[in-house]
């Protein structure tokens, strides 16, 4: 570096070296290219330099700002007075190529930097700063938005910034990844969506979001068994991926025999799962407000499930009671059943609500869904010395009973006899 030194006024250039000049009689500034030696002139002063040249290796660029106009023959164009042309406030993007110096006026605003590799299953994302015609002839405004895909190099533009750099969601099996437009744009599938509209791609692999989608979350899907169902509810109308349309708040199950596994659509809000309800030989379950066969619950009403069987409450349904056990009388019991609506037993007795009867021994008995079990009664065993009192609770008429082994019907009671004290 002690060749660039001046003494005396004569600057030794070396080659890739450059200053710049001050004529102080016409106040511009020129610039002076090495290799050469430069005789300073008593009305001349130089204000840069010597400086090196700005060398530029394969695969990087610099960003320089005021950059000098060129003409079509790619020299630099100067005033009247041989002042250098100045693009002010523009930046120009320098790729590999000489080694060039800084005209007077021009700045480096970013040091020589590497080219951006884009690997694969990565992009960077785009935004317009100005309009411009990109390399494909189409036309492109300011506040744009556009994906650079990988794998490649990015050369950066001056009509574009860097918004950031994104990569692909790996979406494995029963995955799926929720999006939202940023604005109104037509998706990977050809599919127009509009601004704040979120919808679900399925498709396993790798996806890149384009660059008005928004990833909202990945959506893990539920894995249905023959024990476990997915209780869901319509957040609004839309037509499920069964092709079934559903209406804003209706709520459905979804079986293993519609899907071994459901992904939830942006329009299915996650109830909870339903475990399967198993009934053997010995129980039944009355559900209340039981579901059609259109799947309209039918408020109000109840339904018999009698065992060996299984099966799921949907949405409305609830056990009466939960899980109860069937009846078995015994030869000696008997069970007080009360009717609460008309109906009638064994197609051919008639029951109005309040009948009162009793249902007798050795039997398996489970209630209809129109009675009420008042109580369950066991013969009372008498030896020949021994009696009770029975109560009609009809008419009043109290008798006894002795020496016999006696089942008190539906309308008769226990009456205790107050004895004199001794």
């Amino acid at each position: 570096m002690s060749d660039t030194k001046h003494s005396g006024g004569v600057y030794r250039i070396p080659p890739f070296y450059y200053i710049h000049v001050l004529d102080q009689n016409t106040n511009v500034t020129r610039i002076e290219v090495g290799p050469k030696t430069f005789v300073k002139q008593d009305h001349e002063k130089v204000i840069y330099g010597p400086e090196r040249m700005i060398i530029i290796p394969p695969r990087h660029y610099c960003v320089v700002e005021n950059p000098a106009v060129r003409g079509k023959d790619g020299q630099v164009m100067t005033d009247v007075n041989g002042q250098i042309r100045l693009l002010h406030s523009d930046v120009d993007i320098r790729f590999a190529q000489e080694p060039f110096p800084l005209y007077p006026g021009e700045v480096l605003k970013q040091n020589v930097t590497p080219l951006k590799v884009i690997e694969p299953n990565c992009a960077l994302r785009l935004r317009a700063v100005l309009d411009f015609v990109d390399e494909l002839g189409q036309q492109i405004r300011a506040g744009d938005e556009f994906l650079f895909c990988g794998p490649g190099t990015y050369f950066p533009r001056k009509e574009v910034s860097v918004e950031e750099q994104i990569k692909a969601i790996i979406l494995k099996p029963n995955e799926a990844v929720r999006l939202r437009a940023k604005k109104e744009m037509t998706d990977r599938n050809g599919i127009e969506r509009r601004t704040g509209e979120e919808w679900l791609n399925r498709t396993n692999g790798s996806y890149l979001p384009l660059a008005y989608e928004e990833v909202v979350s990945t959506v893990q899907a539920y894995v249905l068994t023959d024990k476990k169902a997915l209780h869901v509810r319509a957040l609004g109308t839309f037509v499920d991926s069964f092709k079934r349309k559903r209406l804003h708040g209706e709520e459905w199950l979804i079986y293993v025999t519609d899907a071994e596994t459901h992904i939830p659509d942006v329009y299915e809000e996650v109830v909870g799962i339903v475990s399967v309800t198993v009934l053997n030989s010995r129980q039944y379950c009355i559900i209340v407000n039981p579901v059609d066969s259109d799947g309209k619950p039918q408020l109000g009403k109840r339904k018999l499930i009698k065992g060996e069987t299984s099966f799921f409450l949907q949405p409305g349904e609830k056990l009466e009671n939960g899980i109860q056990d069937v009846y078995v009388l015994e030869e000696d019991e008997g069970l007080i059943l009360r009717c609460t609506e008309t109906f009638k037993e064994d197609e051919n007795i008639l029951r109005n609500p309040g009948d009162r009867w009793m249902i007798r021994g050795p039997k398996d008995y489970i209630p209809a869904i129109e009675t009420v079990v008042v109580l369950r009664r066991k013969a009372i065993p008498l030896d020949v010395n021994e009696g009770i009192y029975v109560r009609d609770v009809k008419t009043g008429k109290i008798r006894s009973v002795i020496g016999s082994t006696y089942l008190l019907t539906e309308n008769e009671e226990l009456w205790e006899k107050d004895l004199p004290k001794q």
